[in-house]
């Protein structure tokens, strides 16, 4: 794998220098030095390095959180904050651009490869998740089958009709998409899997659940249980009314 391509962003020019250097010892390429956010946005929106560090105590109106911040939303390159100020208050403005690296000066150089490898890394599997994200919402989104959704399992696209799904649960960033049979992880939400399948079919019971309304056979006060499968869903105070409503009383 090739060299990535970085621009350092630093206003003392001592310590730009002293990095630079120890970039090429390290055998990256260096793009550039720059001591401000503004002129820095200019640069990488005429070409665009593969990572950026990044201080965040920069000369000009613009600080490097600022900075990194248009970087993230606008370019998608990683940034890796090097700076010396580590107080918690700093920290905690800086961790919400979620950056893919944090090194306090001084630093040896083994800290700088390690944290330059370790992001390109996990960027490029951001990379990867994200098209396959959005290869799955194409083929969620086919208007000539709205009764099947592909998901991903063991590297390849598998097709699902939605009457086999009994019901999805959320689990932090993903949801699980349960049928008899299999169980398939998604990167997604329930916000958007509730969007795809038909709300004729299926009912939101809960923040982590989703059913198919034809394989309920029992309610037990706050409780659901689904045939076959024999699963207790938990009905969400909010969205009972709305289960009773979708079911054909007596």
């Amino acid at each position: 794998m090739a060299k990535p391509n970085i621009l350092v962003v630093e206003d003392e020019s001592i310590v730009a220098k002293d990095i630079q250097n120890s970039l090429k010892k390290l055998g990256y390429s260096v793009m550039g030095t720059i001591d401000n956010g503004e002129d820095a946005l200019k640069l990488i929106d005429g070409s665009q390095p593969d990572i950026v560090l990044m201080d965040i105590m920069l000369k000009g109106a613009m600080s490097g959180i600022e900075a990194a911040t248009l970087i993230k939303e606008k370019y998608d390159i990683p940034v890796i904050y090097l700076t010396a100020y580590a107080d918690e208050n700093t920290l905690n403005k800086a961790k919400i651009t979620e950056p893919h690296g944090y090194i306090i000066k001084p630093f040896k150089e083994v800290d700088l490869h390690t944290a330059i490898e370790v992001a390109m890394y996990k960027h490029s599997k951001e990379l990867e998740i994200k098209k396959e994200r959005d290869m799955l919402y194409s083929l969620v989104e086919n208007k000539n089958d709205k009764d099947v959704v592909f998901v991903k399992s063991n590297s390849r696209m598998v097709k699902i009709r939605t009457k086999d799904i009994y019901f999805v649960e959320a689990l932090k960033d993903y949801v699980i998409i349960n049928t008899v049979n299999a169980r398939y992880t998604v990167l997604s939400t329930m916000k958007n899997i509730e969007q795809k399948l038909s709300s004729k079919d299926f009912i939101r019971v809960h923040r982590s659940f989703i059913v198919l309304i034809d394989k309920i056979v029992a309610i037990d006060h706050n409780v659901l249980l689904l045939e076959d499968d024999k699963k207790e869903i938990p009905i969400g105070g909010s969205y009972k009314d709305e289960l009773v409503k979708s079911l054909n009383m007596l």
